[in-house]
């Protein structure tokens, strides 16, 4: 059976966690899919950044994948996050979410020590293997995984099961060479930099994975309606109007602090981080609380 096409809205979850953030908490993140899919999401994607995957064990990991595939019923992909610092651990990650029926991995570079092209391509072919073949997302984050690949170097990793790219770069004019050049259409390309998520969606980018949508989910799927659905870009910059404000406050902040953050600020139970990382203090938590007043979300 031929894999399933990813594209629109898709969440970049959160982890919500029970006991004091000693464990996953699998009934507050069943309960999160079902309000985000009640929405109208197209996709989700736990153990990415925003779900604090590198505090997370392989086990924990594995548990994430089984509930989102369990929750989403077939009713949104499911793209797993399965990024990790050696081959091994990734692989293993890789064949559990093939295996328990995630639609696609999402795959950062091993970070701290940044491979080189090269190593990089060797590893990503070891996961596509290891998982037969299951599309690859290739997470571009060169904040965090210290690799920068040039456009055609990105599209270069189709050759290795790499299907689609998150762009966390915040680079606009290489995205915008991804999605128009004719020459760069073998890897499609999603945006995932929340303060260009106005841009690439009008710009014509197939998705982008968002991380707010978390708080957001309305807004975010009326933004997708206007601008990807009706190409409506008056009533895309009215909603954007609401949205910016949002996604630029967390930007601004640890991202999945202040993102739990702001689903506590709705009522949404998240069971705080793991430590180091902390819900927002009292003073950014208020100015938050202003923001998605303003926005309409409270």
């Amino acid at each position: 059976m031929a894999p399933k096409a990813l594209g629109g809205v898709m969440v970049a979850l959160v982890t919500p966690f029970k006991d004091s953030s000693k464990s996953v908490d699998t009934d507050a993140l069943d309960k999160h899919i079902n309000r985000l899919i009640d929405a109208g999401v197209h996709g989700l994607v736990p153990g990415g950044s925003t779900g604090e995957f590198t505090a997370l064990s392989t086990e924990e990991r594995k548990v994430l994948v089984e509930q989102t595939v369990r929750s989403a019923a077939g009713r949104a992909t499911v793209v797993a996050g399965v990024g990790d610092l050696s081959t091994a651990r990734t692989a293993e990650l890789a064949a559990h979410a093939a295996e328990v029926g995630a639609d696609a991995l999402m795959v950062v570079p091993p970070f701290y020590d940044a491979p080189n092209l090269a190593q990089l391509r060797e590893y990503l072919k070891d996961i596509s293997t290891a998982a037969n073949g299951l599309p690859i997302v290739y997470y571009n984050i060169p904040s965090a995984s210290g690799v920068t690949l040039s456009p055609d170097e990105i599209v270069g990793l189709a050759d290795v099961g790499v299907h689609y790219m998150k762009d966390t770069s915040g680079n606009g004019p290489a995205l915008t060479e991804l999605l128009f050049s004719k020459a760069h259409q073998a890897v499609t390309c999603f945006n995932g930099w929340d303060t260009l998520t106005f841009y690439g969606l009008a710009a014509g980018a197939k998705g982008s994975i968002w991380g707010a949508t978390n708080i957001i989910p309305e807004l975010s799927m009326q933004l997708w309606t206007a601008l990807a659905e009706k190409g409506d870009l008056a009533q895309g910059r009215e909603l954007w109007t609401k949205i910016f404000p949002i996604c630029k406050f967390l930007e601004s902040h640890n991202y999945a602090s202040a993102v739990k953050t702001g689903m506590e600020l709705r009522g949404w139970s998240t069971g705080g981080l793991r430590k180091p990382f902390s819900l927002l203090e009292d003073k950014h938590e208020n100015e938050l609380r202003k923001i998605l007043q303003d926005s309409g979300v409270l």
